[in-house]
């Protein structure tokens, strides 16, 4: 401004209205070349806005995804990945609602603002549910426990039959109908307790889980009690099959407490339970929020100018 009046300074034999006629016009053109900007700046804080509240629905998008890969993944490699995907995307919506914020703020858009300040609360109800989600499922214990029931579990079990029949085969035609039959109810319980492990790990109810270990150990101690009643009953000559019989019994019994112990923990059905469950509910409302906010903002029209 201090420019323009010393540029229109009157000069020597000119009028005064001329010199501030001139004086008018620079001003003028000076202060719309200023005013301007603000439409420009506008009209880039709208689209960011937009911007930014569709890649927020995208990002919610991916953090829940990547969850519920987490909760099918099949080792824990792939858990942990799919943890630390969903993780990352989260991060993201937190950064898009920080500057998203500050748009709103600047455009003095209240409702819009509401909004967000809706989504924010629902999000962190999802970022508390997902957490535990993601800490229930990269520890696998239902997928370990079915590996020992079909691996270890079954291997030892196998062992069992194959020492116990080897030992029944030393018997005298005399006592072959009792030793066959005690040896077929042994591994019977054993067998008993195998099926049972399926089943367990499967189920998310305490107190079936209990029912079943009560079975588990009535047909282990049916078993061992078999056991002894067969080496009254067979030779001398049984007695290194016996022996293995019962270490591989001792196996089985070891491996079958700590199988307990992992679907107990029931981590990959209480992490599937919880996602098929209150996780979709809680999604669906941050998304309702972000669209709700989406619709808010292309109410507006664009207001930059030429």
């Amino acid at each position: 401004m201090f420019c323009a009046m010393a540029l229109f300074r009157q000069r020597p034999g000119e009028s005064r209205t001329r010199a501030t006629a001139g004086f008018c016009f620079v001003a003028m053109t000076l202060g719309t070349a200023a005013g301007c900007n603000e439409p420009r700046l506008v009209l880039t804080q709208q689209v960011e806005a937009r911007r930014l509240a569709s890649h927020l629905r995208v990002q919610l998008s991916k953090a829940a995804d990547a969850s519920n890969r987490a909760v099918m993944a099949v080792t824990d490699e792939a858990s942990t990945a799919q943890a630390r995907e969903a993780e990352q995307a989260m991060q993201a919506i937190e950064l898009d609602v920080e500057a998203l914020q500050r748009i709103l703020q600047a455009l003095a858009y209240r409702d819009e603002s509401r909004h967000l300040d809706a989504f924010k609360t629902c999000f962190v109800g999802y970022r508390a549910l997902d957490a535990d989600i993601l800490a229930l499922a990269v520890e696998n214990t239902n997928i370990k426990a079915q590996r020992l029931a079909f691996g270890p579990a079954r291997d030892a079990a196998r062992a069992f039959r194959q020492s116990l029949e080897a030992a029944g085969r030393s018997i005298t035609a005399k006592n072959t109908c009792c030793v066959e039959a005690l040896v077929a109810k042994t591994t019977a319980a054993v067998l008993a307790v195998q099926v049972l492990q399926a089943q367990h790990i499967a189920e998310s109810d305490e107190t079936a889980m209990s029912r079943m270990e009560a079975e588990m150990a009535a047909s282990e101690a049916a078993a061992r009690k078999t056991c002894d009643i067969l080496k009254g009953l067979l030779p001398s000559a049984a007695g290194a099959q016996l022996a293995a019989a019962a270490a591989a019994l001792d196996r089985f019994t070891a491996i079958n407490a700590e199988l307990i112990t992992l679907s107990r923990r029931n981590s990959n059905v209480r992490s599937l339970a919880l996602s098929l469950g209150r996780k979709r509910t809680v999604t669906a409302e941050c998304d309702d929020i972000l669209q709700a906010l989406e619709d808010a903002l292309a109410k507006h029209d664009f207001t930059a100018t030429r």
